[in-house]
């Protein structure tokens, strides 16, 4: 039997969504000279440079994005499928900076207990906060986002996918549950 697949989020709640977290991004960020996102791979980046489309948008503000692969800093190696490693790409010191971490979805924390780490590797920001599009809950680490975009109860064997028009063609969040 083929598994259920609910939207969650549709293409316009995705973007109503973004735009709140922009908002509360800037408000919570004052000096926006000193603020930084970075996207996590992989649907971390492109909703890092839709947040920072929506903050010049919103301020008149250019906010610098920076692309972040944790592959190497995880430590379940061993539990997951290895891919490709992407390229890091953060052309800027993050000292002193506002660094707003970026993903898609945060389950059981690895993701950004990985990211803090590869941080580290670029300088020591004043502060990192952390933006999702989806909280599902689940955690093996003391990790909480700062911004979530949408909380969403699930179960352990139950996933989230999310798309996003740039890579995948179309904007939009799905709860896969297993039958």
């Amino acid at each position: 039997m083929p598994p259920e697949v609910v939207e969650i989020l549709s293409s316009d709640e995705i973007r109503r969504t973004l735009n709140r977290l922009a908002s509360q991004i800037v408000e919570r960020s004052g000096d926006l000279s000193k603020l930084v996102l970075l996207g996590i791979y992989t649907r971390g980046v492109p909703l890092a440079a839709m947040l920072a489309r929506q903050i010049e948008i919103l301020e008149q503000v250019q906010v610098p994005v920076g692309s972040l692969d944790i592959t190497f800093y995880r430590d379940d190696l061993d539990q997951i499928d290895l891919r490709t490693p992407e390229k890091t790409e953060i052309p800027f010191d993050l000292s002193g900076q506002t660094v707003v971490l970026v993903d898609d979805v945060i389950f059981k924390g690895r993701t950004i207990r990985a990211a803090l780490n590869a941080v580290t590797e670029y300088g020591r920001p004043e502060v990192i906060r952390l933006a999702v599009l989806v909280d599902r809950g689940h955690r093996e680490v003391p990790i909480h986002p700062d911004f979530i975009g949408k909380v969403l109860p699930t179960a352990k064997e139950e996933k989230v996918k999310v798309y996003l028009q740039d890579p995948d063609g179309r904007d939009a969040v799905e709860l896969i549950k297993r039958n």
